[in-house]
């Protein structure tokens, strides 16, 4: 379910207000391209507070709704806000670490990167993650990736980099000299020359053979 509903349904239970689908949807808009601008806020674990009253505030704004209590709607945000894996990321996890390779998470993210794969059951099936906000650069700054190679104990030359973002991802993997694979989960399976392109991740083990 995407967050909307679930935002519609905790104002609904803890203000008693009522709104619509559609402002719900514009709210939560509103609040990710304002989290994706200001993440690398999130750093430690102050940063992460006051990062998600900001985008708390966001929604208030956006809402029109100035006297809902910004401590409530901080939780009513996060509760919203849910993350499943994609059903091929398990299996394709433990396929990969049974052939010997090592898993690094490395996404543009707040420091919450870990609770989140703890949360969803990946985080036993990674050697490591780091977000951008640890790293202090975004993709497709090279640095995450760099910080994520020290973790695998990897060269560059030796590691791939997964992702769905052709300038965030492929950019990043580009200019840490690692062979960046672009997964496409919808739609025709397309690449630039020299990137690989999968549509599911069970296709990396073959990849990688």
């Amino acid at each position: 379910m995407p967050p909307a509903p679930r935002l519609r349904l905790g104002l609904r239970e803890r203000f008693g207000l009522e709104v619509s689908e559609a402002d719900a949807a514009l709210a939560m808009r509103a609040e990710i391209a304002f989290y994706r601008a200001h993440l690398h806020l999130g750093r430690d674990q102050a940063g992460l507070d006051g990062l998600r009253r900001r985008c708390a505030e966001v929604l208030r704004d956006t809402l029109a709704a100035p006297g809902l209590e910004l401590g409530a709607l901080t939780e009513v945000l996060l509760a919203a806000i849910r993350f499943e894996p994609f059903p091929d990321a398990v299996p394709a996890l433990r396929d990969l670490r049974a052939a010997g390779l090592r898993l690094v998470a490395a996404s543009n993210w707040d420091v919450s990167l870990h609770e989140q794969l703890e949360r969803t059951g990946l985080r036993p099936l990674l050697d490591g993650a780091v977000s951008s906000a640890e790293a202090g650069a975004a993709k497709p700054d090279p640095a995450l990736l760099v910080r994520a190679l020290a973790i695998a104990g990897a060269e560059p030359g030796h590691a791939w980099h997964v992702g769905d973002d052709l300038e965030a991802d492929v950019g990043a993997a580009r200019a840490a000299g690692v062979r960046p694979v672009l997964i496409v989960r919808e739609g025709p399976v397309a690449a630039p020359a020299g990137v690989a392109a999968i549509a599911s991740l069970a296709e990396l083990l073959t990849l990688c053979a």
